[in-house]
């Protein structure tokens, strides 16, 4: 799978655990890279060592120590801080670091010092009392059971909400909490006193990086999976990297310099979403970056005087890309050709659409190999064509984590199986944000208004009222309520924006009651061959 070197073996597994080329954090014992040589054929049944390493950690406890955790670690490596920036390592070959990027992003933008300087992450770096907004349609169930839960999401483990800051008439809601005001008007509105013990560090989460840890919760939890599930799921989380491959090493190709061009390459990827959904993310996370960092509209202008992002920009960008988006944010739908690029983008915010295309070309293709390549591989070298389970496991472990949790999601049993897995991930957050201080977690791919509360926290003050909206826009704490959050989440069918009318999780291919339609609906013919091929192998898989 690597050209630059042969497939590993337990020799070359065992040096790689041994030598010190990995970091301390995403090294393998050698006992277990050895297990990974052995059982490279799908009808081994060798039961994996029981030992403690990255991927499947022996113990549950996050915090022993943050140096030698390779749990917190992981988690510290998902989050981003615009305030106090550390240049993460990236794997060899990339003609840009992350220095460049922020440089590019922060210094050669006309909103790039909203990423350090926002209102949001000013409050919290204050020490001042921190004031949300949650929308929520469950008022009466909140009001009977006393609690408030996390849900996942972007922010993994968190109550969702958005920013307000206080006025002497009320609370003035951030731009993006005004647009959830506008657009959800059957909810009601909760408003969060926040009172932390200590100020809040500017840490937000990434969900684009979170794939190593997708990957662990799932190699620690199989055994909710029955064998034919748990080798479905590896089959078709497989298919899926192997049908986008091509694509995958031309995204390589572009972050290490050689560049396609933008227009071909803004066609290869609309077709390539097709196989591996998760690009559909990295695509559309990469276009409001460039959206609200070049806006200069009179709109842009005026929340950035609040210290804001605008949040209006990839609204507008999200549902007049893809048709029904607002019944079901599902990112996995997003993949505009080149052409229906431009046009929307010339639709928002015409000056910027000539940039468009070229800048998801740089930004999509360096942050694709950041979040997929393990630090040991040479992004010049690689190539995903022609790779296995358990290789990529080693040298892709965050790239087919993100295909295992996506894949999971189209389970029939996802809604029996969504607690199990989930929240096995929110206990691992919260361990990290506890021990880092941070009582009200936030979206850290952008500050751009996303923000929730940490429900494990233990060491701030939480008050919540219902709250009604003034004339002017402003929100009034009316009805103080007598609530908690408490450490679990919510169950999925609580959480209207992640789910379908079937109760599946975003994420599928399938539309809302297609279960009449025929499996390979809405894939492309080249997963439909690997997949077809790979189902006509009884693939049998060791349960841990």
């Amino acid at each position: 799978m690597n050209s630059g070197s042969p497939k590993p073996n337990v020799t070359a597994l065992h040096e790689l655990a041994t030598n010190g080329s990995l970091p301390a954090h995403q090294a393998m014992d050698p006992a277990t890279l050895g297990w990974i040589a052995r059982n490279r054929s799908p009808f081994t049944r060798e039961v994996p060592p029981r030992t403690e390493h990255s991927l499947m950690p022996a113990r549950p406890s996050l915090m022993d120590s943050k140096e030698t955790s390779p749990v917190y670690a992981d988690w510290d490596d998902a989050h981003t801080d615009y305030t106090s920036p550390v240049t993460r390592p990236v794997p060899a070959g990339l003609a840009e670091c992350e220095a460049d990027w922020r440089r590019r992003l922060q210094q050669e933008t006309p909103g790039g010092w909203l990423l350090a300087g926002n209102a949001m992450t000013q409050t919290l770096t204050s020490g001042r009392p921190i004031h949300l907004m949650h929308t929520t349609t469950a008022l009466d169930a909140i009001r009977a059971s006393g609690q408030l839960y996390g849900s996942s999401g972007c922010l993994v483990a968190a109550l969702y909400c958005a920013p307000l800051t206080p006025e002497r008439a009320g609370l003035r809601p951030h731009n993006l909490g005004a647009y959830l005001l506008q657009t959800k008007p059957h909810t009601r509105t909760l408003v969060f006193e926040i009172t932390p013990d200590a100020p809040v560090p500017a840490k937000g989460v990434d969900y684009l990086r979170l794939g190593r840890i997708h990957l662990r919760t799932y190699l620690r939890h199989r055994s909710f999976l029955t064998g034919d599930e748990d080798a479905r799921l590896r089959r078709s989380a497989l298919g899926r990297i192997r049908a986008a491959a091509p694509f995958m090493d031309v995204l390589l190709a572009n972050a290490t310099g050689k560049r396609t061009p933008y227009a071909a390459f803004t066609d290869q990827l609309r077709a390539a979403i097709q196989d591996f959904p998760f690009l559909g993310y990295l695509y559309f996370e990469v276009l409001s970056e460039y959206l609200m960092l070049h806006s200069a509209t009179a709109e842009t202008k005026t929340y950035a005087q609040a210290g804001e992002l605008n949040n209006r920009l990839y609204k507008r960008l999200a549902h007049t890309a893809v048709k029904g988006m607002e019944q079901l944010f599902d990112l996995s739908r997003f993949h505009p050709g080149y052409d229906h690029l431009v046009e929307l983008v010339t639709g928002i915010e015409p000056g910027l659409a000539p940039g468009a295309a070229a800048y998801t070309r740089d930004r999509l293709s360096h942050l694709f190999a950041t979040v997929s390549l393990d630090l040991s591989q040479d992004a010049e070298a690689f190539t995903f064509q022609g790779a296995d389970f358990d290789a990529l496991a080693v040298a892709a472990p965050s790239l087919l984590g993100q295909a295992v949790f996506r894949e999971m999601r189209i389970f029939e049993r996802y809604p029996q199986l969504y607690l199990a897995f989930e929240q096995a991930k929110a206990l691992e957050a919260w361990g990290y944000w506890n021990s880092e201080g941070i009582a009200t977690p936030f979206n850290g791919f952008l500050p751009k208004g996303e923000i929730g509360v940490n429900p494990a926290y233990p060491k701030s003050r939480c008050r919540v009222w219902v709250a009604e909206t003034c004339e002017r826009g402003l929100l009034q704490p009316v009805d103080e309520l007598d609530v908690t959050p408490v450490p679990r989440l919510a169950e999925l069918s609580m959480t209207a924006m992640r789910r379908d009318a079937t109760g599946r999780a975003t994420g599928h291919i399938r539309s809302a009651g297609a279960r009449s339609l025929s499996p390979w609906h809405g894939t492309s013919l080249a997963y439909k061959k690997i997949l077809d091929a790979q189902s006509r192998v009884n693939i049998e898989v060791p349960q841990p």
